[in-house]
């Protein structure tokens, strides 16, 4: 169990490295969150004061817009983790190391987690400093949103990498591009009944759809939903357990058929 930890420690401290020699790449983690946050902020303040019913949903946008960004940077964190390796051609060098296919999943899982912390962490505080925004008083509820909106995350980026190892960087767009195929029937900022009914039950097998739909719920009712919380939760499991398999079923081809030493082309 201490050799495990210390490879999945030294796969972090690999990517530590590369942040500490590069400011870029920390200005890159804080500078979209808290752009995204600030425009949607003062977007909403705008209609606030100049709309009674916007007075009340301002704090549902920039809610919204930093729960997206805990997804987004969620999923990110995975595949910029997995595409640096393709970058610098490490990929074959870890597949003859002692570490695991489960320990490197591990590793991205827990730089992404690190990643997201730094740049919603940003977001977060700035919204709190700059326009007094503060979540609503559900106890852990809120939470729980943003620890199923992670996992989701971590599940389509473990997917991704899959793409990738099994056909080069030719898929990267898809780690920039994946989720926002799906945010229009996510109802990241309306409810999804404003969906064609046809799209609808497309909707409710995203497992963030439950997460919106219940931080909306929270903000303009009063109510914490707890079934919602619960189906988002089951349907991560999929999700977590379709994202792992296919990466690892990616990972075992292309040992077999020498893909690793050009993944990075």
């Amino acid at each position: 169990m201490f050799l495990v930890i210390r490879r999945i420690y030294a796969m972090l401290l690999r990517h530590l490295y590369l942040f500490l020699c590069s400011w870029p790449r920390v200005l890159e983690l804080v500078y979209w969150p808290f752009l995204n946050m600030t425009l949607w902020a003062f977007l909403s303040k705008y209609l606030a004061e100049n709309s009674n019913i916007f007075l009340m949903a301002s704090g549902v946008l920039i809610a919204s817009v930093i729960m997206w960004d805990t997804l987004f940077r969620g999923q990110l964190g995975v595949t910029l983790s997995f595409i640096e390796e393709l970058w610098s051609r490490n990929l074959g060098n870890i597949a003859v190391s002692p570490l695991s296919p489960y320990e490197l999943i591990c590793s991205l899982i827990c730089a992404s987690f690190f990643r997201t912390l730094i740049g919603v962490g940003g977001a977060g505080l700035a919204a709190f400093l700059l326009f007094d925004f503060q979540f609503p008083n559900v106890g852990l509820g809120f939470l729980l949103f943003f620890i199923n909106l992670l996992i989701m995350g971590w599940a389509l980026g473990l997917a991704i990498c899959g793409l990738l190892i099994r056909f080069g960087l030719s898929a990267e767009t898809l780690a920039w591009a994946a989720l926002f195929f799906i945010q229009p029937l996510c109802g990241v900022f309306y409810p999804i009944t404003v969906l064609p009914e046809w799209l609808q039950p497309l909707s409710l097998l995203i497992p963030a759809t439950y997460i919106f739909e219940g931080m909306r719920l929270t903000y303009f009712e009063g109510i914490f939903e707890m079934s919602l919380l619960l189906k988002a939760f089951l349907l991560n499991l999929m999700y977590m357990f379709c994202g792992v398999g296919f990466l690892l079923l990616s990972y075992s081809y292309a040992r077999k058929h020498g893909l690793l030493l050009g993944s990075g082309e």
